[in-house]
């Protein structure tokens, strides 16, 4: 398989070479930089005729670039590329199920959503019912520039929850979390959330936080400041590089996933999404349609807890 990685020299660009290049496949960095692309591709061009050129006799586009551009995808499936976005911006997404596309496209692809939706998926074959997830980042992790700018776009911002407004970052909720103990987390747009209560029909909300309690709170505190979506980037918060990706079902039944270092979880994820990819039907597909639980690689530094014994949490719903 020959692969065309947009933003192949970034966080999860080049986590995502390593990857495909363990499984056989052809993996070609795309990017501006001359000196560290592959393949030189501007996708800020009107025509986007570099990335036009760079179409060329490719299997599957990965977009890590953070440009969340129907076109994009829209150019690959004509060339006969199908297409995988590690976005989780929930109206990219939805501009996505629009287009007539002749070639499949994969999203929810990565930690949340991603894995997340396989850990719902899962508690929803046993379970039925409501489903909360829990995302937990490393507020220590270097998280490209695109996931940075994506997080800070939600301060102060709002979206639908089935017919609610919901401000993100607020509405906390309390969590019995593995590692992390008693937690607070609180609401955040990503996009599982939808494409799950959707395909699943039961309610299904995302709750988020980052590792460290003081950087958690002061995203809650943010998101009331105006303009705090405009603030300064590159602080250095408090924290490591683990993350937690947590699906509880309305009896308490719970399927977990931890590792270390999130770019390159999300690099895992999608380098088995793109190997997918290319024997499936045309138009848009959500990971947990593609991917099942048992499908993630172990020993790889992505650890999911055992079916068998499901973590059953204390009462802490409320």
């Amino acid at each position: 398989m020959k692969a065309l990685i947009l933003g192949g020299y970034g966080a999860v660009g080049r986590h995502l070479v390593t990857e495909l290049h363990e499984y056989g496949d052809v993996a070609v960095q795309a990017g501006r930089d001359a000196t560290r692309a592959q393949a030189v591709v501007d996708l800020r061009e009107p025509d986007l005729r570099s990335y036009r050129l760079a179409l060329s006799d490719v299997d599957v586009v990965i977009n890590a670039s953070g440009l969340e551009d129907p076109k994009i995808a829209l150019l690959a499936a004509e060339s006969g590329a199908a297409f995988v976005d590690v976005t989780a911006t929930s109206s990219y997404i939805a501009s996505l199920g629009r287009l007539d596309l002749p070639r499949p496209v994969i999203v929810d692809v990565g930690l949340a959503p991603g894995l997340a939706n396989l850990l719902a998926a899962a508690v929803h074959e046993t379970t039925g019912g409501p489903i909360d997830l829990a995302v937990v980042l490393g507020a220590g992790e270097q998280h490209g520039a695109a996931a940075t700018a994506w997080s800070y776009r939600l301060l102060g911002s709002r979206f639908d929850d089935r017919g609610q407004s919901v401000r993100n970052y607020t509405r906390p909720r309390q969590f019995n979390l593995p590692m992390y103990g008693r937690r607070r987390l609180y609401r955040a747009n990503f996009s599982d959330q939808h494409s799950l209560s959707r395909d699943l029909e039961v309610p299904v909300r995302t709750y988020f936080g980052l590792d460290s309690r003081l950087a958690t709170t002061a995203l809650a505190v943010l998101t009331w400041v105006p303009a705090a979506s405009k603030a300064p980037r590159g602080v250095n918060l408090p924290g490591t590089d683990r993350w937690l990706v947590l699906a509880r079902g309305h009896d308490g039944t719970t399927r977990w996933a931890t590792g270390r270092n999130q770019s390159r979880a999300t690099a895992m994820i999608a380098a088995i999404t793109a190997r997918a990819a290319v024997g499936l039907p045309p138009g848009v597909h959500h990971l947990h349609k593609v991917l099942d639980l048992i499908d993630i690689p172990t020993g790889k530094g992505i650890s999911v807890n055992d079916a068998e014994h499901p973590v059953v949490p204390t009462d802490l719903d409320q």
